[in-house]
């Protein structure tokens, strides 16, 4: 277990560096930035869940013969209705929306914020974790440098996302303090479900692919639902696909070449 506390805390720590961006940086992000650094976090969810997650699902699997893909299938099926059950009862308020999601509530757009990004932390975490609970328990699919590699994918792209929920709270008058520390509160989600996650799929190993796929499910509804959105809306959304490309071909070099 102590192996894999720094895999489970570092995409945390790109959060939070991301966030520390309110002590040197005046005003928030331009839509420009905003749409290409969301465009680079869809791509590397999309190639971490392929790579590091669908894939070694499918291997995991392989004693099914032709049906191998049906634990990859039920798991990411499973992992898109619980996103969407997750959306449905926390309030929540993606960036540059005017209408929050979710139940009525009296909270705050800052608060209902930093819930949706939140939300979308929870299934990294679930996939950090769940790759390094496939590494303890000895899956040949899953190796060290496989793990590391998802999650310092996720830690880059979480720089930006820690930005994002920070630099605005601070544009709308908050102090840099409470700005920073709304901007790290976002992603403390993400060690605490990591953490859950081992210690659940160590007692469940033969269910390691339907878990591996279960998180790439979360992650992919996050992606279609939240972050293709916002960087493809208003003009010039190709900047938002080129970053969505960028960040797909890095995380498919990350895991590769540290495999």
């Amino acid at each position: 277990m102590v192996q894999t506390l720094p895999g489970l805390l570092l995409p945390f720590l790109g959060t939070s560096l991301g966030a520390a961006c309110v002590f040197f940086l005046s005003g928030s992000l331009s839509k420009g930035l905003s749409r290409a650094l969301t465009g680079f976090a869809a791509g590397v969810m999309v190639a971490a869940s392929v790579w590091s997650l669908l894939l070694p699902a499918i291997e995991q699997a392989d004693g099914y013969g032709h049906f191998a893909f049906f634990p990859a299938a039920v798991g990411f099926w499973g992992g898109i209705l619980f996103l969407l059950l997750l959306d449905r009862v926390i309030p929540h308020l993606h960036a540059g929306a005017s209408h929050a999601e979710g139940p009525h509530s009296r909270l705050t757009r800052v608060t209902m914020t930093v819930l949706a990004v939140t939300l979308h932390n929870i299934p990294e975490g679930m996939a950090v974790g769940v790759v390094y609970a496939g590494l303890l328990a000895g899956s040949p699919e899953i190796t060290a440098g496989g793990a590391f590699a998802l999650a310092l994918g996720i830690a880059i792209q979480n720089f930006p996302e820690g930005a994002i929920v920070s630099l605005p709270l601070r544009a709308a008058g908050r102090g840099r303090g409470r700005s920073f520390g709304s901007g790290v509160l976002s992603g403390v989600v993400e060690p605490i479900f990591g953490f859950l996650t081992v210690l659940t799929a160590e007692a469940f190993v033969p269910a390691m692919p339907y878990l591996l796929a279960f998180a790439a499910g979360a992650m992919i509804y996050v992606v279609v639902e939240e972050l293709i959105p916002e960087a493809s809306a208003g003009e010039h959304s190709d900047l938002g696909v080129l970053f969505c490309s960028v960040g797909f071909t890095l995380m498919m070099i990350l895991d590769v070449a540290l495999s």
